[in-house]
């Protein structure tokens, strides 16, 4: 950190967060970007979606982010933000805000936008994790194509398996559900998976099955063997919050076809949240967008945040002028 008080401060330096400070930079603001350096999207090989930088890879599209914020003046520094208070307000009500950091330096700023991300919390089956973003998947659009034509298993944890079932069948005739520990299907679910072909199995599911380090068909609680080459499965989203929950706010349930899939931090549309002077961006308000989505968010963001500052700034002059 090269001075103690930024204008802004930015925690988190993924997609929104390394767009915000792109924004700002080219604001003329002077900004800091802490980072933990544990995107939510590392196991993954590529970014897709993203236009014109479609299948570049996760850590190579943030390498490049970070540079063009830096040229234009935002500075970097790696580590995990523990905890932010606001600090008394100036004698013309300006606002600020201390940020710490769990190895406790610190650092104020005018205004905070968080943009943390969030958690992806996977069912309790063995083999899971070590496979995520590789064979086991949850967003067709980000990983649809990539498994196209192959044997692809959906994984029943919720009532949302079915949909999520005749969604990836548009990506390959050859989808079994898994009905596991989600609900039967009713009849007229099972007849909708009948007439798009999507094989059912019933029995829970123990584990997977690996080969040479791919990949190759799930176990059943039975021992049955159903070779797979994909697995879908139903992961919770759960907001990285804690350094906006020390502001205060709180994270509230997010609802999908009945089911609660995980928790946010609610915004107004430009991610001001409801402490004046943070905003917050990206999956951790926001919990289906892309990486795309969630540059935008952070340019939004950004841009509401300048809009503030030139307000306190004009605030603070006509004051001045007055004295």
């Amino acid at each position: 950190m090269k001075q103690q008080r930024y204008d802004v401060v930015i925690v988190g330096g993924g997609a929104a967060g390394l767009s915000g400070a792109l924004a700002l930079g080219r604001a003329r603001r002077s900004v800091l970007v802490i980072d933990a350096g544990e995107p939510r999207n590392a196991p993954a090989s590529h970014v897709h979606n993203y236009l014109g930088r479609e299948s570049t890879p996760p850590g190579e599209l943030l390498a490049i982010g970070r540079g063009e914020a830096a040229g234009y003046g935002a500075e970097f520094v790696e580590g995990r933000v523990a905890s932010a208070e606001r600090l008394p307000e100036g004698g013309e009500g300006e606002q600020g805000f201390r940020v710490v950091t769990e190895d406790g330096r610190s650092v104020e700023a005018r205004r905070l936008l968080v943009t943390t991300g969030l958690v992806d919390e996977l069912p309790p089956v063995p083999g899971l994790a070590e496979r995520w973003g590789r064979e086991v998947l949850h967003c067709p659009y980000c990983h649809g194509h990539e498994v196209s034509d192959r044997p692809i298993g959906v994984l029943a944890t919720g009532p949302l398996a079915v949909h999520q079932a005749l969604m990836w069948r548009q990506w390959s005739d050859d989808v079994t559900l898994f009905l596991h520990t989600g609900p039967e299907p009713t009849e007229e679910e099972y007849e909708q998976l009948a007439a798009r072909g999507v094989a059912v199995v019933d029995g829970e599911v123990a584990g997977l099955e690996v080969a040479d380090d791919r990949f190759t068909g799930v176990t059943l609680a039975s021992g049955r063997v159903v070779p797979r080459e994909a697995l879908v499965v139903q992961a919770r989203f759960t907001a990285r919050s804690a350094v906006l929950e020390s502001l205060g706010l709180k994270p509230v349930p997010q609802e999908m076809g009945g089911a609660v899939i995980g928790s946010y931090i609610p915004t107004d549309p430009t991610g001001a949240t409801e402490v004046p002077g943070v905003w917050a961006a990206g999956n951790v308000t926001r919990l289906t967008e892309q990486v795309i989505g969630a540059a935008a968010a952070g340019l939004m963001a950004a841009g509401a945040v300048n809009g503030d500052l030139i307000a306190e700034d004009t605030r603070l002059a006509v004051a001045a002028r007055r004295a």
